[in-house]
């Protein structure tokens, strides 16, 4: 047997398909944390224990010592390779999942872009397997992305969660492909009836376009115009409606992509409180910036939408990651290039391309600002970053869990690896990190994607093509409202 311990200098083993045995690592899932081995055969968990002696002839040692073992990141909102009308975001299925590999992540599953008006649903499945079929590193899904209802939209439903494992659907209730209400409605009811979950992003359209009018009009063009245009109360109202919305859809089962503020939550809260099954995700954004970073000169940089939000919004937003109100933690990865793509906007804030990157940075920045600043435990940290993803959206426990059978995705973590942030130690496509300087207590040191390793100590070490999409099951809202005692009436 060969022993290779990560804190050495030499890279680890090829990916030559031996087994793989992890040893003296702390070995961490949603539940629990302690002291075991893990081996790897074939890419699957073969056996979890205290001690492994029952190993095949040849297998590879990797020493943990040190180290959090942990199942791989689960990212459920990325936007590679995005088509926003005027440019195209610039990470692609390439170097979007490479970066994430890098951060600790080991599968995506990506909001598909709009396609051509009229469009249906499988037109865009289509066109992003090819994005992603011989580009990405790590493994893949979608989520369904709605246009437009009408009763053939309707009835395509059930073949794209039954025969295409897409059993999540995104509806705007912004940008050009806005929904009104009586599509929501509509959309809420039939993906209940086919065991879809309905993802959202939630403002208030009339409201926004109002205000965008008259700052325009007004000469009020500068960056922070942005947020002043897209208020929390446009995001708050939204879930609010939606909430209720999905409540007349027979309890219909809901998801709130980013949120971004404390009153949003608070009715995310009221609905739990109701019984109704709904569940919520932010992102690292919310969680470490805020509308402070608009009056910077670099102000582009932090054009998205939700806007970044007042610094008391944080701290609203970690106490829902630690009483649970939050269910996961994702990216919204969108980037554009600061020196070309965002300077569009530099006389117009509604002329810049929404988004930033952040696809390699959530694991280790929730790692740091929440286990390591003791706001969560490591098993909640699994909770959010994989396990829960894994629940919410149809991969358990082949995801998110160290199950035997399940996949071998695993990320090993040190808690004494302190990296301050800079963008040239990414491994994304774009020009620059939200998080430049940012000093992160803890880092990701090893990524294994189905027991190959596919980045070792800031080295990617994956190719192009080896991600493979998983069909996953339909939403079962039995098994995902286990986390905090929600049930259908």
């Amino acid at each position: 047997m060969m022993k290779q311990s990560i804190h050495s200098s030499n890279r680890p083993a090829d990916n030559d398909g031996r087994p793989t045995l992890i040893v003296n690592g702390i070995v961490v899932d949603a539940h629990s944390e302690s002291k075991k081995q893990i081996l790897i055969i074939d890419g699957k968990i073969a056996k979890v224990a205290h001690t492994i002696d029952d190993y095949p002839k040849g297998t590879k040692v990797i020493d943990a010592v040190g180290l959090y073992v942990m199942p791989g990141g689960i990212d459920v909102h990325t936007h590679f390779n995005i088509d926003a009308g005027f440019t195209r975001s610039i990470d692609d299925f390439y170097t979007g999942t490479r970066s994430a590999a890098c951060g600790g992540t080991t599968m995506v599953i990506d909001h598909m872009g709009f396609g051509p008006k009229g469009c249906n649903l499988h037109h865009q499945l289509s066109v992003y397997k090819d994005y992603a079929g011989n580009n990405a590193v790590i493994d893949y899904s979608f989520h369904g992305v709605i246009q437009h209802i009408n009763d053939e939209i309707l009835a395509e439903m059930a073949s794209m969660v039954e025969e295409e494992g897409i059993s999540s659907f995104k509806l705007y209730l912004t940008y050009g492909y806005k929904l009104d209400d009586d599509s929501v409605l509509r959309a809420l009811t039939q993906l209940n009836k086919v065991n879809a979950l309905t993802t959202v992003h939630p403002e208030n359209d009339a409201a926004i376009a109002l205000r965008r009018t008259q700052l325009l009009e007004a000469g009020k063009t500068a960056p922070k115009y942005h947020a002043i245009s897209r208020p929390l109360e446009c995001e708050a109202e939204a879930i609010g409606r939606m909430i209720n919305l999905a409540r007349l859809a027979d309890n219909a089962p809901l998801y709130i992509v980013h949120l971004s503020n404390g009153l949003g939550l608070d009715y995310i809260r009221l609905a739990r409180q109701n019984k109704q099954p709904v569940w919520a995700e932010t992102c690292p954004q919310y969680l470490l910036l805020d509308e402070r970073c608009y009056e910077r000169d670099d102000a582009l940089k932090f054009i998205l939408s939700p806007p970044l939000r007042p610094v008391a919004e944080r701290e609203k937003l970690w106490q829902g990651l630690m009483d649970g109100s939050i269910d996961t933690v994702a990216t919204d990865h969108c980037s554009f290039t600061y020196h070309e793509q965002k300077q569009r906007g530099k006389d117009n804030f509604s002329a810049c391309p929404n988004g930033m990157p952040g696809v390699e940075t959530r694991m280790p920045l929730l790692f740091s600002e929440g286990v390591m600043a003791g706001r969560i435990t490591p098993s909640r940290f699994v909770e959010l970053t994989s396990y829960m993803p894994a629940k919410l959206f149809g991969l358990y426990p082949q995801k998110g869990s160290f199950d035997i059978g399940a996949d071998a995705d695993i990320v090993l973590f040190d808690p004494k690896e302190n990296v301050t942030i800079t963008h040239d130690l990414l491994h994304d496509n774009t020009d620059y990190t939200p998080f430049e300087s940012i000093e992160s207590h803890g880092w990701p040191v090893m990524t294994l994607s189905r027991g190959n390793v596919v980045a070792c100590m800031g080295e990617f070490m994956g190719k192009a093509g080896n991600g493979r999409f998983v069909h996953r099951k339909p939403f079962s809202t039995h098994q995902a409202a286990k986390h905090h005692g929600v049930e259908k009436e």
